[in-house]
């Protein structure tokens, strides 16, 4: 079993808390962070830019993508060029396309031309990532966001097309692919297995990492000592009744 020192990969911590993210910036291990409007909401964030620019502050040399929220191409462009002006270390989320199923690759190839550094966000077909590269082509620092975990989400192994995905982004010297929305630790060792640049990490899955290479025995056992504490703490009982004879033919 490989340790997390192993990995080539980069771990990037995904996330709107900033107690969190300021406590994952403590690790070595984690090398960047990116966050969305839905985590942000989840984290109760009202104030989009005032988060962003304290984060930014608060993690100064790490790369955080923050993403336009708008949902037409002129608004989104808007928002990417002001966001990208609040750090060197800011890369811009753009959607691979907007909710009336418009793509948004004119867009990229428009940013990342000008030398804006773009996190391409939502792809899950490898049409898109073919699409997303070729607008990439000869532009800025970037990132190709393919979002593994809801392909699995499916039923399909996303293994074989991040694999895919990592040829073709090869290719594209300043690009980078991230495996994104992982459900699971193993996620971080099949992205390194594959050559994924990044995988982005929430700090459920994160946590796990302490229990990498564990004894397989020795936690069997700490499992059984959970459900044996987790039942006495609940006052679980049985009046457990010895169950009737059963009758034997010929007696009375």
């Amino acid at each position: 079993m490989r340790s997390v020192s192993d990995l080539k990969v980069k771990v990037f911590a995904d996330g709107a808390d900033k107690a969190s993210m300021l406590e994952l910036y403590r690790k070595p291990y984690i090398q960047g962070f990116t966050t969305n409007p839905t985590l942000m909401r989840k984290a109760g964030i009202t104030d989009y830019q005032a988060f962003a620019l304290d984060i930014l502050q608060s993690i100064p040399d790490r790369p955080i993508s923050f993403e336009v929220f708008a949902d037409d191409a002129e608004e989104m462009e808007r928002q990417a060029r002001y966001i990208a002006n609040w750090g060197e270390q800011v890369f811009v989320k753009i959607p691979v396309m907007n909710t009336r199923r418009e793509p948004m690759y004119d867009l990229v190839r428009r940013l990342s031309g000008d030398g804006i550094q773009v996190n391409v966000t939502a792809l899950l077909a490898l049409d898109q990532v073919r699409d997303v590269c070729r607008a990439l082509h000869g532009g800025g620092r970037s990132y190709v966001s393919v979002f593994a975990g809801r392909i699995a989400d499916t039923g399909r192994d996303p293994v074989p097309l991040m694999s895919a995905a990592a040829e073709l982004v090869r290719a594209e010297p300043h690009a980078e692919l991230i495996w994104a929305s992982p459900r699971e630790l193993l996620n971080i060792f099949q992205a390194d297995d594959i050559g994924c640049d990044v995988i982005t990490v929430t700090s459920d899955v994160l946590k796990k990492l302490s229990i990498v290479g564990k004894d397989l025995e020795e936690y069997s056992l700490e499992t059984v000592q959970m459900f044996y504490q987790d039942a006495r703490k609940s006052g679980f009982s049985l009046d457990v009744v010895p169950p009737s004879l059963p009758a034997v033919a010929g007696r009375s």
